[in-house]
């Protein structure tokens, strides 16, 4: 390749720092507002009122609007404004002087938004080049900011559309995102394709609620823009780069290319080269908990679409396409890794060139929707399908599970599983290949199953089964007869319940104990800080008196307390499997002293088995996890006991003697 000068990928504003960053006695704060710019004086009542103009600006809208059905999805866009300026202002998260009249010119165009809307009009849905989106999000019902570039050629026509992943910016706030939004192309060059740039969440590698953020900013652009869902690529550098890891191998099927650069594939070895962090001694579910992200893990996934990897050739970050052929090459998948010659933490111009060129070959074919072969592996069903293969049961969480499915002919289908108990595979309309004549027989680890199921008139086919745990034999099944095993949706661990909507729930009695009672107030408040800290949102929070059949039907509840001071523990106690009064806390057999010891644990909510409950705990990463995104996974598994002699830390919310994973069933896996 020749030589030529190189380019930067964007938002890579602050890595982590290595050694340094090893202390957990040390930590930084993230954002980094000791570094921030104090607003001046001069600048704070002008930017006050032109802000609370902004937000009567959006209030008449809103009312003007009140009964347009799409003033949710319209108003976000104007919301986004508003929130960015708001909280840089609010939280000190300025970060530089210009970010000043980045504000000013930020409210400015949010006003032009809400002057448009007021009369009903969202000429920003039309624009091409920069346009700032934003989306209300289903999971605390924040606005989240995203960013478009739209082609001049795009007139509504379907077309292909790139996501892309931004590396690691400890100062990205809503508004340095806007900003770089309204005035930066980017690295993906937006010509015959979409762009869209996520927020993410800010600065966790697009984890957890970030992960949810690429699903949701989606669905809002749906609505604007003609996406041709064949023809979706992911693609990201440096933190992005792992987002990137991730997404393919977790939602391989959804896409029609993967294309990474940089970041990292997984956690231990990574934290071993990156950070010279020694995590041989950490606690064994904290390692179960690694193959959430470890993409290293389920390599075979990426069978099931097209990859393109890409890495300077003297960055220390190629670790991660290099493990990830390294893995990939076990199952019998050679890596296709584009090397920029002699560069570091950039991207070559030449290799750039070349990537553009492969993915375009690879969206001239599309997505195979329907591959006549499918190998899925997964270790929790939060991760539960892939094209025509789903998995609904597993004999045993947080081991490798896997499926390889092959379609013989229009009448005979053979599946191979490893540590999978309940499966379904679903062909949807247009998509199946199966006789409409007569049954199928699905052949599932050597039993021959001749099914009832045949090609319905839309050529959709569709059948579940179930393996008998004694005999091993697999039998069609309409409906699994353990319905209260964990599933999709109700899986675990802790973190799970914050993919989804949930619902802070305060207490408002006693505590059994003072200093369980003191410790749970300091953990919410921990809790809610560090929420709008690394997932920007504001935790939603109602008392338990407040909570109606509403609250529980549409949320998991994530309970503070104890069977004394909150109603809702006392209601469904009995129906968890621990033992709590003011004299002791008895977990999987074990008995503690429960005036110095709390519960954690995650669990179907007995009033809403569809939803969960959480006992005292948010997400479970803290501080010291924010200094490299390859720490930021879930630190607590489906339970543990917390031993408040300890004082919480940026580690831990105080000593864990004891943790856990529930079984199938819910119940303690030592207590068989």
């Amino acid at each position: 390749m020749r030589s030529l000068l190189l380019l930067s990928f964007l938002a890579v504003t602050v890595l982590a720092d290595g050694p340094k960053d090893n202390v957990p006695a040390a930590v930084r704060p993230i954002p980094p507002t000791d570094k921030a710019v104090a607003l001046p004086e001069a600048e704070k009542a002008p930017l006050a009122k032109e802000l609370a103009e902004l937000r009567v600006a959006i209030d008449a809208a809103a009312k003007a609007q009140a009964k347009n059905p799409r003033l949710e999805e319209f108003l976000a866009d104007l919301e986004i404004y508003h929130k960015a300026v708001d909280w840089a202002s609010k939280y000190n998260e300025f970060f530089n002087k210009a970010e000043f009249k980045t504000a000013h010119d930020l409210i400015a165009e949010g006003k032009v938004r809400a002057a448009s809307f007021l009369k009903g009009e969202t000429p920003w849905t039309r624009q091409t080049g920069l346009v700032v989106r934003g989306y209300k999000s289903k999971i605390d019902g924040s606005v989240q900011p995203y960013g478009m570039v739209i082609p001049d050629n795009y007139a509504g026509s379907l077309m292909r559309l790139d996501f892309w992943c931004h590396g690691r910016g400890e100062t990205l706030s809503e508004l340095a995102f806007l900003k770089d939004r309204r005035t930066n192309i980017g690295q993906v060059p937006a010509n015959n394709r979409l762009v869209l740039h996520l927020y993410g969440r800010y600065c966790c590698a697009n984890k957890m609620a970030g992960e949810v953020d690429l699903w949701e900013a989606y669905a809002h652009a749906r609505k604007s823009y003609n996406i041709d869902d064949d023809r979706l690529f992911i693609r990201g550098f440096s933190m992005g780069g792992a987002a990137v890891w991730q997404f393919g191998a977790h939602y391989t099927d959804r896409w029609c290319g993967i294309n990474p650069g940089a970041g990292f594939a997984e956690t231990p070895e990574f934290l071993n080269v990156f950070q010279n962090e020694d995590v041989s001694k950490i606690p064994s579910w904290q390692k179960t908990l690694w193959a959430w992200y470890n993409a290293t893990d389920v390599a075979i996934n990426f069978r099931n679409s097209a990859t393109v990897a890409y890495s300077g050739e003297i960055d220390k970050q190629k670790q991660a396409a290099d493990v990830m052929a390294r893995e990939m090459g076990k199952v019998g998948i050679e890596l296709t890794h584009i090397i920029g010659p002699q560069t570091a933490h950039k991207i070559h111009p030449d290799a750039m060139i070349e990537i553009e060129r492969r993915l375009a070959a690879i969206a001239a074919v599309g997505r195979i929707r329907t591959p006549k072969e499918v190998s899925f592996a997964t270790y929790f069903l939060r991760y539960n399908r892939m094209h025509w293969v789903q998995v609904d049961r597993l004999v045993e969480h947080w081991k490798h599970s896997q499926v390889d499915a092959k379609l013989i002919d229009d009448r005979a289908i053979e599946v191979k599983t490893t540590n999978v108990a309940g499966l379904t595979l679903d062909f949807a309309p247009g998509q199946s290949f199966q006789s409409q004549f007569a049954p199928t027989a699905v052949t599932i680890d050597g039993h021959k199953v001749l099914t009832s199921a045949k090609a319905g008139s839309d050529r959709s086919w569709k059948a579940s089964f179930a393996r008998d745990a004694k005999s091993g034999e697999w039998t069609q099944v309409s409906e699994y007869a353990d319905k209260g095993a964990k599933q999709f949706g109700v899986s675990g661990p802790i973190d799970d319940a914050f993919m989804d909507a949930f619902l802070f729930v305060a207490p408002t009695g006693k505590a059994l104990n003072d200093r369980v009672g003191k410790w749970v107030k300091s953990e919410m408040d921990h809790a809610s800080f560090e929420w709008r800290r690394q997932f920007r949102g504001v935790a939603p929070v109602k008392t338990d008196v407040q909570i109606k059949d509403e609250d529980i039907a549409k949320n998991n509840l994530i309970l503070w307390g104890d069977p004394s001071s909150n109603a809702l523990i006392a209601k469904i106690i009995a129906k968890l499997p621990i033992q709590w009064t003011a004299e002791k806390l008895v977990v999987d057999g074990k008995t503690y002293a429960a005036g110095d010891h709390a519960p954690i644990l995650i669990y179907p909510n007995p009033l809403n088995p569809k939803r969960y409950v959480v006992i005292n705990s948010s997400f479970t990463y803290r501080e010291y996890d924010y200094l490299n995104n390859a720490r930021q996974v879930a630190k607590l598994p489906d339970w543990a006991v917390v031993d408040l002699k300890v004082a919480p830390d940026a580690v831990a919310p105080g000593a864990i003697p004891a943790a856990g994973f529930f079984d199938e069933a819910w119940q303690f896996r030592s207590s068989k």
